[in-house]
């Protein structure tokens, strides 16, 4: 038995994805080898059918495998590969938006909860970065769910993600050049053109910036959206994000923002995929959203900053008060400390797992 996994080590399909990923990335799998059929893996592994899909279905998402009609499961994955194609195909949009709309009945007891609890409280100005209540939720929860264990001294609480990539903007010298991907989303492009930064535009393959790009470009921040970029929807593939992290490796200045506004409701994307999670140089601001995941007129979001910028951030930013009522900040602790957002994440997961 190739594969021995241990019940007692956490997720078992995220145990087989590991193995095989190494082994692909070893060579032991080549590029264009089959891998065995679902049953038979299952076999080899003690696992079920079930959990050998879930673990095919995360390889393919990260570009190592594909599925052939009829035929099963082929590597794809090259050492050292770059860009399939120069080209970037059309892409339509999935139905993020279908049933994920948060349940208004359980907001709205999270408010009454937090109105008799917290009192006068409410009224009272923010902390300049946000609460410590809704700092200490989101890393409970990060630690939980996502894998992603930082303090909440790095959390910063903005009026959405739009006010939070000015925040950044303002952190860098203003000769800084922001490289984005091209095409990109039309309030990213205009904050950072309208902020009158240098920018740069890196046209993108399918599966992300295209490495001449990566080569060619002298910025020194890119903005990335890795999962389900808009407007081309391209999610970039495990490859790719290496590529993405061996860039940011080449130079200790650089710096990538990793825009993370939709992979929560991914059945498939983990926290091994984000950026932030492989970077071993404290080099990844990692930016999400509860707009996506709530509803849009709740206009909060954070982001989590490398230790070696909270120095920087304080300086040019400090001063600034926090834009978030205390009142949303207290509802979305609540609602991250009683477990209700996290349900409301698996019920969408899995109300798109049901349409696929």
């Amino acid at each position: 038995m190739r594969y021995v996994l241990d019940k007692s080590a956490g997720s078992m399909y995220m145990q087989l994805f590991r193995m095989l990923k190494e082994d692909i990335e070893k060579g032991i799998y080549r590029d264009g080898d089959k891998l065995p059929s679902k049953r038979v893996m299952a076999l080899d592994s003690g696992a079920s059918v079930v959990t050998v899909r879930h673990a095919y279905d995360l390889l393919a998402d990260e570009g190592y495998i594909e599925t052939r009609e009829r035929s099963g499961y082929f590597v794809v994955y090259k050492q050292g590969s770059r860009d399939r194609e120069d080209t970037l195909p059309a892409k339509t949009p999935s139905s993020h938006y279908v049933d994920s709309a948060f349940p208004f009945s359980i907001y709205s007891k999270a408010v009454r909860k937090v109105l008799s609890e917290y009192g006068d409280m409410i009224i009272e100005k923010s902390p300049n970065f946000g609460t410590p209540e809704i700092r200490g939720a989101i890393c409970d929860y990060l630690r939980k769910s996502r894998g992603i264990d930082v303090s909440p001294n790095r959390i910063i609480i903005g009026a959405g993600a739009e006010y939070i990539y000015s925040l950044i903007v303002r952190t860098f010298p203003g000769d800084t050049v922001f490289g984005m991907e091209s095409p990109c989303y039309e309030k990213i492009q205009r904050i950072y053109e309208e902020s009158g930064v240098p920018t740069d535009h890196l046209r993108m393959g399918p599966d992300g910036i295209l490495s001449s790009e990566l080569e060619r470009t002298n910025a020194s921040v890119i903005h990335l959206t890795p999962y389900n970029s808009v407007p081309s929807h391209v999610t970039a593939s495990g490859p790719k994000r290496r590529e993405y992290i061996t860039w940011l490796s080449g130079d200790p200045s650089r710096i990538i923002i990793e825009d993370d506004y939709d992979s929560e409701f991914s059945s498939v994307t983990k926290s091994e995929s984000t950026l932030f999670s492989m970077d071993k140089t404290d080099s990844v601001i990692y930016v999400n959203t509860f707009t996506r995941t709530l509803f849009p007129g709740l206009r909060i979001g954070y982001m989590i900053l490398p230790e070696k910028l909270l120095q920087q951030f304080a300086e040019k930013n400090g001063f600034l008060s926090c834009t978030v009522p205390m009142l949303s900040q207290f509802c979305i602790a609540e609602l991250l400390m009683s477990g209700e957002f996290q349900r409301h994440i698996n019920r969408v997961r899995r109300s798109k797992g049901k349409k696929q």
